[in-house]
């Protein structure tokens, strides 16, 4: 019986190309993003913003895209479009990938999904899909302060599994 082949799995068996490398070079201690965002004029602004908060920033063009920018980089800040280069936001193959990393590489990453179908910081969306916060469209102006509060209390939040990690040499 022939397995179906996913998007994940085809990029995963895809062979080294020094292309995806999402930067040549990073400073220790930069932050980096990655943006999957479909309208040009609202990733244009997250952009903006995420730069003017220190981020270094990655804008994959599709799912494929982002998920060969992942295989070489653990991003500090994924911002995430539900409807990123898919037709259903209930299967989009970024989300799946990120749900699918194993603990201790997905609590160094935060998401923040974009979704028309939820309010903006609705917890209970947020642990339903898997992310750390849920932001409406109607808030993307916000989106600078809201990613602030968001990472300032994960960082608080997972302080103790980190320093757990850290001791061990895991990250």
């Amino acid at each position: 019986m022939e397995e179906e082949k996913t998007l994940l799995s085809e990029v995963a068996s895809d062979t080294y190309d020094a292309a995806d490398r999402p930067f040549d070079f990073l400073e220790t201690g930069g932050e980096t993003a990655l943006i999957c965002e479909p309208d040009p004029s609202t990733r244009e602004k997250i952009s903006n913003i995420l730069k003017s908060l220190g981020y270094r920033i990655t804008e994959p063009t599709s799912a494929r895209d982002a998920l060969k920018r992942m295989r070489f980089h653990v991003y500090d800040l994924v911002v995430l479009n539900e409807n990123f280069d898919t037709g259903d936001a209930d299967n989009n193959d970024v989300l799946n990938y990120l749900s699918s990393l194993s603990m201790s590489i997905r609590r160094q990453i935060f998401v923040a999904l974009v979704s028309d179908r939820f309010r903006t910081m609705d917890n209970m969306a947020a642990f339903n899909r898997s992310v750390n916060i849920v932001i409406n469209p109607e808030s993307i102006d916000d989106i600078g302060p809201i990613i602030q509060r968001g990472t300032t209390d994960n960082t608080a939040f997972y302080h103790v599994f980190r320093e757990i990690l850290r001791k061990k040499g895991r990250i």
